[in-house]
């Protein structure tokens, strides 16, 4: 039975021990979407670090609908927060390509992503902070994260907790319900994660914990995904040179 109290307590100590030892005093310095994930960090953060070292940092691209659920965190929250508009910078890195290459659909979705984490480390260096990486356990497993953009970070409360998992701690700090248990979406291609995956995060997290998955396809695909995207896990392969 996971006991979302004790896991709680527990990201706390570890985010204080974490902060201690590799950036004592520093700000922790987290991208707000709105959702669960960002907003349990955050909260996590306030509680371990004091609210006054937490820094949000809100990041639409262009016009972006649900701004509204970021604002309200934060203001929940009671934290420094900033708006950084990436429209301009999505829209001019895409007009400065060379005209032969073609960037693909998966290109642009990837792109806003990592120019977010590249904004996040610009407020990061000039504000004394850490970066927090906002992925959870079930979204790395399937590798649905932006590979050097929201998969990144300096460090990561959320990465052994499965969807499941992360709601029912955001309900044990009390956020409220429309934040933790809003539909799951990447708010860049109009879809809920669970309409890309092709399965439910529910489905995802029992065969997580329990090798339990009685549809046969869906088993399938989720251990298809999971193998092409092992190569996320790991930041790069580096040679090794033998030496006698």
């Amino acid at each position: 039975m996971f006991d979302a109290k004790k896991t709680k307590n527990e990201a706390v100590g570890w985010i204080r021990d974490w902060f201690t030892k590799n950036g004592d005093g520093c700000n922790a310095v987290i991208g707000i979407s709105g959702g669960k994930d960002s907003s349990v960090v955050a909260a996590l953060c306030c509680e371990a670090l004091g609210r006054d070292r937490v820094i949000g940092v809100l990041m639409p691209n262009g016009v972006q609908p649900d701004i509204d659920a970021s604002k309200k965190l934060v203001d929940f929250l009671g934290i420094r927060n900033y708006t950084v508009n990436i429209g301009d910078s999505v829209s001019g890195l895409i007009g400065a390509m060379p005209s032969d290459i073609e960037l693909t659909a998966q290109t642009k979705t990837n792109l806003p992503p990592r120019i977010r984490m590249a904004t996040l480390y610009a407020v990061s260096q000039s504000m004394n902070g850490r970066v927090a990486n906002t992925c959870n356990l079930s979204e790395n497993w399937v590798g649905y994260s932006t590979r050097y953009g929201d998969d990144a970070g300096d460090f990561g409360v959320l990465d052994n907790l499965t969807v499941g998992e992360v709601i029912a701690v955001g309900d044990a700090l009390g956020l409220p319900h429309e934040l933790t248990h809003k539909v799951p979406s990447d708010g860049l291609c109009g879809k809920t994660d669970e309409d890309n995956l092709g399965f439910t995060y529910a489905v995802l997290d029992r065969y997580i914990r329990t090798g339990v998955c009685e549809d046969e396809a869906t088993r399938d695909r989720i251990d298809r995904l999971h193998r092409a995207n092992l190569f996320k896990l790991r930041r790069f392969d580096c040679y090794e040179p033998q030496i006698d």
